[in-house]
């Protein structure tokens, strides 16, 4: 099933998969519409369809499009309306203790050694388990994108603590994939992660950090629901929810 739309300048064409077990909620399915791999994306095309709730996996954009199921929800925070809990403002005081670096996302055995070890220890049961260098640059990497990576570093030893992935957009910055060692999990790396991209996306003037999917009824998706007023893209628009 082929569905085409017009950005005024380029005509897109979208395919939509079949039906295929739903890779978040048990015995669910789930349809994807993906833009066509014929047409090779740019960061022009994908700052529009970002602010049509879609989404992008290593070259692939996408977005969910189940007929019986509306479970997965885009959603961004608006750069100086978050009103931080205890919690985060706790998470952040604890993080200044690290160190950070921004540079452009490439392969490294550095970055690849903390993703497999983070993989192992917390999604062994998901499909990127085991993991491999092919998939990992799959997944990561993407030759038409302007994507970084925001490292943490531990100050004392020089080691890699994490590493948030994120695209630089012309209104905002896109949260792609946190991975941490799993030794510092007390510091809540991937919350830590969030409110530090948040808060550069407001020293680069943007408006916008756009954190993917949130599934309420997901463990591994829910987290994004503590972010509030966040912003949810339902029936074609953007909704703030407080």
């Amino acid at each position: 099933m082929n569905k085409k739309t017009d950005t005024k300048s380029i005509q897109l064409e979208f395919y939509l998969t079949p039906e295929h077990e739903c890779p978040y909620l048990p015995e669910q399915k789930s349809k994807t519409l993906f833009l066509t791999p014929e047409l090779e994306p740019n960061i022009k095309i994908y700052d529009w369809l970002i602010d049509k709730g879609f989404r992008r996996s290593g070259d692939h954009v996408y977005r969910p499009h189940c007929e019986n199921c509306k479970a997965c929800i885009s959603v961004r925070l608006k750069v100086g309306q978050l009103q931080p809990s205890k919690q985060q403002k706790r998470c952040l005081n604890k993080g200044r203790r690290f160190s950070t670096k921004i540079q452009p996302a490439k392969f490294d055995l550095e970055h690849f050694n903390l993703f497999e070890r983070y993989i192992n220890s917390r999604h062994a049961d998901g499909d990127m388990y085991p993991t491999s260098e092919k998939q990992y640059k799959d997944f990561i990497l993407c030759d038409w994108m302007n994507t970084q990576f925001l490292d943490f570093i531990e100050p004392t030893t020089g080691q890699l603590m994490g590493c948030a992935v994120f695209d630089q957009l012309k209104d905002g910055l896109s949260a792609i994939y946190t991975f941490f060692d799993p030794d510092y999990s007390k510091f809540s790396p991937g919350r830590l992660a969030v409110l530090s991209l948040l808060e550069l996306t407001e020293q680069l003037n943007l408006n916008y950090l756009y954190l993917g999917y949130w599934i309420q009824n997901c463990r591994k998706m829910s987290y994004k629901g503590e972010y509030r007023p966040i912003e949810c893209f339902v029936e074609d628009r953007w909704v703030s929810l407080s």
